[in-house]
């Protein structure tokens, strides 16, 4: 009985192709748009968690000011020093290494190219806490550091700018008054929210302040990066942290703090929140579609009803039971929408497919959401389907074959 029912409604459906496809248009439109706002959406996530993750590992950092804004919010508060460095490395246990960072925006010249680029003087630990691999040559170590040696490690930006398709390593640019051989390049990171890591120039601390910049006062360090120890609990370490630098900078109990400590992991999680949300959102927009698509499947069924009422009739009269007739019209109903459940998800693979590369995001096909947008399709060919389905079955077959 059910294969017959399912015969019918495919001849039903063929008779009428350009109804049909209009009717199952809104389902369509409905499950594509869930599966492609989902998709996207998780893929769009996972980016953001992989360029926080790219920052570093457990990774803190501290800036003088009062907040991440604008310039006058660190306007005449001092910077660390390397004396801060040392207390909270030897008095803070869950920190797992520490850096200083001093940074400077000079020019970098190689034969005839120049580009204007940020410096950052550092220690050795700066490459791990930051997890930064490298492309070619090596970083600098301990001796570089301690000597102050005239080297650096380059970005991939740096490399394209200045010497194209010529390796670096070995070779020596200009900066300010001193020549630094470049020993190392980096491996590519990409952009972040904090702009293009990749155009960056790394040089030991010491050569920084002896070469580049002069060291004019013992408070030169613009900020630090910290790696907190695995599974540590970061509110816990940053409130350790704020309360030794509250009293090495003498901070009385009224006065605010005059550093502020960026957390990557609290970032990431709020910003994925954010995104989880607004896909939330979007597919439940986008999920009108589907509410609209049954609409539409059940005024054409409505229509199909009047249209076949004489039909009807003569199946009431030469035995049919008004539960044939109900399954009747509930299988093309469901037909409709499950064809419309599977064109949709066909045409939202190859649009998340096409979107992917597009938005430069990763695209995982989640056989889950696909399932249940399918699934939700069938259930709004049943609800919709039903009413016209029932008044079909409720038909006196006396009336109905008088119908013209």
């Amino acid at each position: 009985m059910l294969w017959n029912a399912f015969a019918i409604a495919l001849r039903e459906i063929r008779r009428n192709l350009t109804r049909a496809f209009l009717t199952v248009l809104g389902v369509i439109i409905g499950v594509a748009a869930v599966i492609t706002m989902v998709t996207l959406g998780k893929g769009t996530t996972q980016a953001v968690k992989n360029q926080i993750s790219s920052l570093g590992s457990n990774l803190l950092v501290m800036r003088p000011g009062r907040g991440f804004g604008a310039r006058s919010a660190s306007a005449g508060i001092p910077q660390f020093s390397e004396a801060d460095v040392r207390a909270l490395s030897a008095q803070i246990p869950g920190i797992a290494s520490i850096a200083p960072v001093s940074s400077a925006s000079l020019g970098a010249v190689f034969r005839q190219k120049a580009r204007s680029s940020q410096v950052t003087g550092t220690t050795t630990d700066y490459f791990s806490i930051n997890k930064w691999s490298l492309a070619d040559g090596r970083f600098f170590n301990q001796e570089d550091y301690r000597s102050g040696h005239a080297v650096c490690v380059i970005g991939r930006t740096i490399v394209q700018n200045l010497f194209e398709s010529e390796n670096p390593v070995g070779h020596k640019i200009r900066m300010g008054h001193a020549s630094l051989e470049v020993i190392g390049v980096l491996a590519t990171k990409g952009q972040s929210g904090m702009g293009d890591q990749d155009d960056t120039i790394i040089v030991p601390l010491t050569t920084l302040q002896r070469r580049l910049t002069g060291r004019t006062s013992s408070r030169s360090i613009s900020s630090i990066s910290i790696s907190a120890v695995e599974g540590s609990n970061s509110a816990a370490l940053i409130a350790e942290i704020a309360s030794l630098m509250r009293q090495r900078r003498n901070l009385q109990s009224n006065e605010d703090d005059d550093f502020n400590i960026f957390d990557t992991r609290q970032i990431a999680e709020t910003l994925s929140s954010s995104t989880r949300m607004m896909t939330t959102l979007l597919a439940a927009v986008a999920g009108v579609s589907l509410f609209v698509g049954g609409i539409g499947i059940m005024n054409i069924m409505l229509v199909s009803v009047t249209e076949r009422t004489r039909e009807i009739g003569i199946r009431l009269a030469i035995g049919a039971r008004a539960r044939d007739v109900l399954l009747q019209f509930l299988v093309e109903a469901i037909t409709l929408s499950s064809a419309g459940g599977v064109a949709g998800v066909l045409i939202a693979f190859a649009l998340c497919s096409g979107l992917a590369s597009l938005i430069k995001v990763e695209f995982v096909f989640d056989p889950v959401i696909n399932s249940i947008a399918f699934l939700f399709s069938l259930a709004v060919g049943i609800i919709f389907g039903f009413t016209p389905a029932r008044r079909a079955a409720k038909l006196d077959p006396i009336n109905a074959l008088r119908h013209e």
